[in-house]
């Protein structure tokens, strides 16, 4: 791991999110030529290109976290708040209906 003048993990540009945004296009469209056609081939298509995109997004932060150590204790403990905040809040959201 290189050195760093923070603990703090900033992360590179990435591909995944425009091609996430391609696959769930590719989804939405699917479902809409699945429910006026009845063809399942577009919608296929987005739901297998979802699931790579997915594959491929979390091997990458696995191989940020484990093999190239860039999630430090203060970014694992930001991640870890993170996720509580987003719990909390959720359940705060659904408790409110």
């Amino acid at each position: 791991m290189a050195h760093q003048a923070h603990s703090y993990h900033l992360v590179d540009p990435s591909p995944w999110p425009i091609f996430g945004a391609a696959a769930a296009l590719l989804t939405a469209s699917g479902l809409v030529m699945w429910f006026h056609h009845s063809s399942l081939q577009l919608l296929s298509l987005g739901l297998l290109s979802t699931a790579l995109v997915m594959f491929q997004w979390w091997r990458d932060i696995v191989r940020e976290s484990t093999f190239q150590g860039h999630h430090t204790p203060t970014v694992q403990k930001g991640l870890r708040y993170g996720m509580i905040l987003f719990i909390t809040s959720e359940a705060f959201f659904f408790l409110g209906f």
